[in-house]
């Protein structure tokens, strides 16, 4: 019986991390079984966008560098992000460009896609 009640406590404690996880990281791009849109992220401004942060509108925090490694958004060009249709905060700017920045909310239906221009 204890190994029991310490197999489903430490199931418990690792639902408890994960969903905490998910609060700080944004929360994860594509849900599974839930249908997907496209948020652009476009580089309208004269600095090369090398953070990207979206997160679900109910996390605690924007979370994390969406971006790949190494990769980033010369001006003039744009990135896509496939995500799971709903609400979400997205935040972009420049690191190296003196540490512009931009957030925005919105949402994204499904099939569909919305363009978030950083000037």
């Amino acid at each position: 019986m204890k190994h029991l009640v310490r197999g489903g406590v430490a199931i418990l404690c690792a639902l408890m991390l994960s969903a905490c996880a998910s609060l700080i990281t944004g929360g994860p791009l594509i849900r599974p079984g839930e249908p997907t849109g496209i948020i652009r992220v476009s580089n309208a401004s004269p600095y090369i966008v090398d953070v990207v942060v979206i997160s679900t509108c109910s996390a605690s925090t924007y979370g994390l560098n969406r971006l790949p490694d190494g990769m980033a958004i010369p001006p003039g060009r744009s990135y896509d992000f496939t995500v799971s249709a709903g609400c979400w905060d997205v935040g972009a700017g420049s690191v190296s460009g003196g540490g512009q920045q931009a957030y925005q909310r919105m949402s994204v239906r499904a099939g569909g896609g919305v363009n978030y221009t950083v000037h």
